[in-house]
């Protein structure tokens, strides 16, 4: 499957609940999946946290780093292409 080998690039909003704000979840995505992140925006409050995202790597690994943030309580909304150019 080449589709799964080629290099992807997803903008998406993540928003961190409040039992997560002080969890290292960029962290240990960086460091559990083979993606590049590029953080271009955020806000945190003591009820929320809301971070614009742009994942890249293969595309396989990013649908696998998405899924994991998914699984951890993260909400994870598609950026449109072209907000943050």
């Amino acid at each position: 499957m080449k589709a799964k080998k080629e290099r992807v690039r997803e903008r998406v909003y993540l928003t961190f609940p409040k039992d997560l704000i002080k969890e290292p979840i960029l962290s240990l995505l960086a460091k559990q999946f083979d993606v590049v992140f590029n953080i271009r925006g955020s806000t945190v409050t003591a009820e929320m946290g809301l971070v614009a995202l742009e994942i890249d790597g293969k595309s396989a690994e990013v649908e696998k780093a998405i899924g994991w943030l998914k699984e951890k309580g993260v909400i994870v909304e598609p950026i449109e292409k072209n907000v943050i150019e």
